[in-house]
């Protein structure tokens, strides 16, 4: 099984330890270095996300493809801010322009407030029901010879074509934790993100949404894409002190209103997205879940994103993503709280263990825990 790692872009100092909330927004010199950070680590693609009030994710991720020769862009698309022909031109002009690397994000909106800020009024259930039609005309708009014509519930034209093709084929990615969601991401999703959730609901996730695709009649699945913010260290209580002393740091910044999400307007508001939701619950039935799952950064931040934390060793991080590998999840998203210093320790000590255990496997048949030591980098932290 080929597992692929995920992180997520910065495009300025300043991370939820370190806030710097009068910083310039998108400083490009610091956005090229991370990027190369992100793929001298060996991640295989940065998440570049998209908010109301964030940098656009386009302009970003075509940066960062000029900045990288592996690493790949996955770009957040919001359909109710894009045409989707429109962003099928964007996001083939990305592809060609990167070799191929191009991936989308597809955010159907969890907050009805985020979405009324750029004028979007549907229901959760709408905005699923869109994004359908919406990644369904981007594929047509991409593999279509002749031009063709559409008049459905969101979208109406005539005698498009034939588009912009991209270099090879666009991965679409859809998220969420709702009934919509695994019913649009079983349907036609190449992707389906989770956030880091106790093995057992993970688990019920990822069947949720296989039974989707069956449903539409798909013969293949969906590729399963987790995410977790790790906190490591050369052993687990050193990892869990860190964790206690970096957790207190987070929970004061949101306390004060740094990094707060658009959509939660405060601390103690119930999040209206599913995804959060379930987080929280899985923080109310307790503070550590299985091998290294830890709930307490989402019961902080109040789910504010994914926010649930693997603690422990590198070797004990590294058996915690194979314990969620082993489920089915290929694609492994992680980024830490000391963002540029945690990418380094990860590509340094974390995803090596992963894949020389996936190696092994391959190698042998075998299914066995990490328990190779992680490498000696020479280097010294950023």
């Amino acid at each position: 099984m080929t597992v692929e790692f995920i992180s997520l872009i910065n495009t300025r100092p300043g991370d939820e330890l370190n806030p710097r909330p009068d910083a310039r927004p998108l400083d490009p010199a610091y956005l090229r270095r991370y990027a190369r950070t992100l793929e001298d680590a060996g991640f295989d693609y940065s998440l570049v996300p998209y908010g109301s009030g964030t940098a656009d994710s386009f302009v970003v991720a075509a940066a960062v493809a000029t900045a990288t020769e592996r690493l790949a862009p996955i770009v957040a698309v919001r359909p109710n801010t894009v045409h989707p022909l429109v962003a099928a031109q964007q996001l083939a002009t990305l592809d060609q322009l990167s070799d191929g690397r191009a991936v989308v994000h597809i955010i159907s909106g969890g907050s009805d407030a985020e979405q009324a800020r750029h004028g979007d009024f549907l229901t959760k259930d709408e905005r699923y029901d869109r994004s359908e039609e919406w990644i369904r005309i981007v594929r047509r708009a991409w593999t279509e010879r002749a031009p063709f014509s559409h008049d459905g519930t969101y979208y109406r034209f005539e005698d498009f074509g034939p588009g912009f093709p991209p270099f090879s084929t666009i991965p679409i990615s859809v998220g969420g934790s709702s009934d919509a969601a695994y019913r649009v991401g079983g349907a036609v999703g190449d992707i389906f993100g989770l956030w880091g959730e106790p093995l057992a609901d993970t688990r019920d996730q990822i069947d949720r949404v296989n039974a989707a695709a069956e449903a539409a009649g798909r013969t293949d699945r969906p590729r399963i894409w987790v995410t977790f913010r790790p906190i490591v260290a050369e052993t687990d209580e050193l990892a869990w002190e860190k964790a206690h002393r970096q957790v207190a740091k987070v929970a004061e910044t949101y306390a004060n209103g740094g990094f707060l999400p658009k959509g939660h307007h405060a601390a103690t508001a119930t999040p209206q997205n599913v995804g959060s939701q379930r987080l929280l619950d899985a923080a109310a039935r307790g503070e550590v879940h299985d091998r290294a799952l830890w709930t307490k950064p989402a019961a902080v931040t109040n789910a504010a994103g994914a926010s649930t934390a693997l603690v422990g060793s590198y070797e004990t991080v590294a058996a915690a993503i194979l314990d969620y590998v082993d489920l089915g999840a290929d694609l492994i998203s992680i980024r830490g709280y000391d963002n540029l210093n945690d990418a380094i320790d990860y590509g340094r000590y974390v995803l090596p263990l992963v894949r020389q255990e996936l190696a092994h496997r391959e190698a042998t048949g075998a299914r066995g825990q990490v328990v190779a030591q992680p490498p000696i980098v020479e280097g010294v932290r950023a």
